[in-house]
């Protein structure tokens, strides 16, 4: 593996004669200087206005985000309402790193950077930088603050950063304090929005696509968007129950805020900018970390059938974990997750979450005799760790749960947190939970557990730094499907949540329902038809990934092929068709093979595809099993109508897809020997 890096550097005497007639100290409206991408077609121009930062961000010479100031509100007042540029220092990178698992194995860091070091001119004189990167895909900039004589400690009162887009446009967007972001997205024009979760994915024109959010999230408060006013956004960081955003030492250093830049939909799906702009791998070995897909006692207690307490419906008991074991070993699953098995669920626990044990299971499930059998059978039993939001509480117990899980063999842990609050006080989002989460992926890491995490704080990438950390929830998943008294997620859910949720990384939606056989609220089922819920193996990335429905539902049904046979880590990823809301299609090639998976899906419209091939290997033939939409097939009217055929295509061909209204297609490449 070969690494480039490129390190400039402009010192304070060349600044001097830089700006000698357009001082950055005076009071006038002034640039520093521009920095632009490695291909020349985004740039960002930095200045001072008055004393006061602001950003510029342009696009092939358009204005994209106008000028945009930085300032922040301490405890002890405001910093970067009157500043002097003291120092600017550039750099370029260009490197290739690995990943572990990923939607690639190879992630390409290609940047040009600056850092502008700026000092307040009134009696406090307090020093702080600037950093910005600009990136073929994007931008990504943070401020930090050093230790100086005079600060030991310091609070956060406001973040005040702007991004003030140069025009309207169309974002989707949930409301702020939705709990746990699970929440449908909908369009609005910019100008209308309120407080709203990042990622912000936003439609400016035909060829220009943005998505604010950040990267490596780090004992910080979490990232929201308010409006300012007219098409001014400016950022809303998650609160303490006190109201202060964050407590820092006497230094600080933000996580990063960034601007997605896309041509089109798809390519905001292809930006890597968020992990490149995360740490690289903490861990000296990743060999125990193994992405697969799995099955779950779960569905069965969404769907009112089974009880996650012990009763005489208990679903998590000895005798039905081997049942899915059995079935896991079968069907090529590499685990079987328990939700249920120990003790708490009795009590009141979204009131208090402290009744939990995470140590001790139910009579009737044996733990060490389950975690047995998976073994003999080559599965592995997935932990459950719900929490009730009784975050002080679970940390009592860490170790020595993750110490027993691995020593039975259990490599990886679903936790949760059913609670509005955070032991009763503070927000998910808030500077207290990313202190307790970061504490979780760390205590993992030592005993070699995996993490998917549900309710969590938005995620960042913090997976490039701590690949054990899998997947996360926060998002609006199957189980609405089940019990929503709304009817289940609109059918152009899934078309919209890989632009926005998916752009913060793996989310753990839970596809594969095949069966619509049951009734807890009259008409909620998944909107979608079978073939749809096929694709969604391949559109909705996770490397690990459960198959929700009951393993009774999965027999004879020809769908399993596809489902059993999808990796869940892939080697490379393209998206020949993307329009947020109405189509997508994502191909992905398996990691362990030259195979291809591929899945396509629409939105409430039925609709024709043709595909380019134009990804396989040139000069390579391929068969594609195709898992279709019948001619007749409906998800209103006739959900399960699937067509499954054969063609032979080549790196030259065009693949004919019709989707049914609210459905899709799942297509499977092997190349032929």
């Amino acid at each position: 593996m070969q690494k480039k890096i490129i390190i400039t550097s402009l010192g304070l005497a060349s600044l001097i004669a830089l700006f000698a007639y357009n001082p950055l100290h005076s009071c006038v409206k002034a640039s520093a200087g521009e920095v632009v991408s490695p291909n020349g077609r985004n740039m960002v121009d930095v200045g001072l206005d008055n004393g006061k930062p602001f950003y510029i961000i342009e696009v092939d010479g358009r204005r994209v985000i106008d000028s945009s100031y930085i300032s922040l509100r301490f405890r002890d007042g405001m910093l970067g309402a009157n500043s002097e540029l003291l120092a600017k220092e550039t750099s370029s990178c260009d490197e290739i790193w690995e990943q572990p698992w990923g939607e690639e194995t190879t992630v390409r860091n290609n940047y040009n950077a600056v850092r502008y070091s700026f000092r307040e001119t009134d009696s406090l004189g307090r020093r702080f930088d600037v950093e910005f990167r600009v990136f073929d895909d994007g931008v990504g900039f943070r401020y930090c603050i050093p230790a100086q004589s005079g600060v030991d400690s310091l609070v956060l009162l406001d973040e005040n950063i702007q991004f003030n887009l140069a025009e309207d446009a169309v974002a989707w967007s949930i409301p702020y304090d939705t709990e746990y972001y699970e929440g449908i997205y909908k369009p609005s024009p910019v100008s209308v929005l309120d407080t709203v979760c990042t990622p912000l994915t936003m439609k400016v024109t035909d060829s220009l696509y943005l998505s604010i959010h950040e990267a490596a999230l780090t004992d910080y408060a979490s990232l929201n968007i308010t409006h300012e006013r007219g098409t001014c956004l400016r950022s809303y960081l998650t609160p303490w129950s006190t109201g202060e955003k964050v407590f820092a030492g006497d230094s600080l250093k933000s996580p990063w805020r960034m601007v997605i830049i896309g041509r089109n939909a798809g390519d905001l799906l292809l930006s890597r900018m968020m992990l490149n702009l995360n740490e690289p791998c903490a861990l000296d070995d990743t060999s125990w970390i193994e992405p697969g897909r799995y099955i779950g006692i779960w569905w069965g207690m969404h769907r009112r059938e089974n009880t996650w307490d012990m009763g005489p419906n208990h679903g998590a008991t000895t005798e039905n974990a081997k049942r899915y074991i059995d079935f896991a070993a079968a069907n090529n699953y590499s685990g079987v997750l328990a939700e249920g098995w120990n003790k708490g669920w009795e009590c009141d626990w979204i009131n208090d979450g402290s009744c939990f044990d995470f140590l001790e299971s139910y009579p009737d499930f044996d733990l060490e005799e389950v975690c047995r059998y998976a073994a003999e059978k080559g599965v592995r039993l997935i932990g459950h760790n719900e929490t009730g939001g009784a975050a002080a509480h679970y940390e009592t117990q860490l170790d020595s749960a993750f110490a027993l899980y691995n020593r039975l063999g259990m490599n990886a842990v679903k936790t949760g947190y059913v609670n509005r609050l955070m032991d009763g006080r503070e927000l998910h989002g808030s500077q207290y939970a990313v202190r307790h989460y970061r504490k979780v992926i760390e205590t993992a890491a030592r005993h070699h557990i995996m993490i998917d995490n549900h309710e969590p704080v938005m995620p960042t990438g913090l997976q490039r730094t701590y690949p054990n950390l899998m997947t996360q929830e926060g998002v609006r998943g199957q189980e609405y499907n089940a019990w929503c008294p709304e009817g289940g997620n609109p059918t152009e859910h899934t078309v919209i949540l890989p632009f926005t949720r998916g752009l913060a990384g793996p989310m753990d939606y839970t596809p594969g329902v095949l069966k619509y056989n049951y009734e807890v609220v009259p008409g909620t089922r998944p909107m979608h038809t079978t073939a749809k819920e096929l694709a969604l193996a391949v559109v909705l990335y996770s490397p690990l990934q459960m198959s929700a429905d009951i393993i009774e539902n999965y027999a004879d049904q020809p769908g399993m092929e596809f489902i059993t046979s999808c990796p869940t880590n892939w080697s490379k990823t393209v998206v020949p068709e993307a329009k947020i809301g109405e189509y997508l299609a994502i191909a992905r090639r398996d990691r362990k093979s030259d195979n291809w998976y591929m899945g396509a899906v629409t939105g409430v419209n039925a609709r024709k595809m043709n595909i380019p091939l134009d990804f396989l290997e040139s000069g390579a033939r391929y068969t594609a099993r195709i898992f279709c939409d019948a001619e007749n097939a409906d998800y209103r009217t006739n959900p399960y109508a699937m067509d499954i055929h054969e063609l032979e295509v080549d790196s030259r061909s065009v693949l004919p897809l019709t989707l049914a209204p609210g459905g899709g297609a799942a297509v499977i490449f092997a190349r032929k020997k």
